[in-house]
């Protein structure tokens, strides 16, 4: 299977949505405990590697571009923020407002723990969607941390808190086929890690300022 990033998913996401039918069925499902840990020990994990990689860094770490073409850590985080907002309210205002289709189920080929293993890969580089592209929509880097705190925290509430039934809302992902919104969840945390593995990779160049 060809491994696409999120991003390229949204994209698609974004195009397709306007065409679902909507429907706004109740569910007596929820998540299990089981979901429900699952997918905050992911987030867990995803921001406090986020928030280890941006610890301390000077004005010049920040700014730092190991080549034209390439960003920033500052526009890392960034991305990293911004789409902390971006993706959940495409799931939440979007994906649970198509049908109810449990049957779908049968159609999903990947695992939880698939998801979060093969969208990190960077192999493949792709051009992330204009609302979410670097734009210095922060006057300070701190800023764009703050705001991706503020957004996490918001996203694990849901998680362990919701009574929507997230496994009986689908929508099909480029490379993965159909994904119910849970997974859509988990996509956001590994999103997360692929920009923080980007940050690490501006911090390895050989010219990044030692201060």
């Amino acid at each position: 299977m060809k491994k696409l990033p999120l991003w390229a998913a949204v994209i698609a996401f974004g195009a397709q949505i306007t065409s679902v039918a909507q429907d706004t069925t109740a569910s007596a499902k929820t998540l299990t405990q089981h979901d429900r840990d699952f997918a905050v020990a992911s987030m867990q994990a995803s921001r406090k590697l986020f928030l280890d990689s941006v610890a301390g860094l000077s004005p010049e770490q920040w700014n730092f571009k190991a080549a034209p073409d390439r960003w920033s850590i500052a526009e890392c985080a960034e991305h990293i923020a911004l789409s902390e907002d971006f993706i959940p309210g495409m799931i939440k205002n979007r994906i649970m407002k198509t049908p109810v289709t449990p049957e779908q189920r049968a159609g999903v080929k990947v695992t939880d723990q698939e998801i979060l293993d093969k969208t990190p890969d960077r192999s493949q580089k792709f051009k992330a969607p204009e609302p979410i592209a670097p734009k210095k929509t922060f006057a300070e880097p701190d800023q764009a941390v703050t705001r991706f705190k503020e957004s996490r925290e918001k996203d694990i509430e849901y998680i362990e808190t919701t009574q929507d039934d997230l496994r009986d809302h689908f929508f099909p992902h480029p490379a993965f086929g159909p994904l119910d919104a849970y997974q859509w969840f988990l996509l956001v945390s590994a999103h997360t890690e692929r920009h923080t593995l980007q940050i690490l990779e501006v911090k390895a160049d050989p010219n990044f300022p030692k201060s």
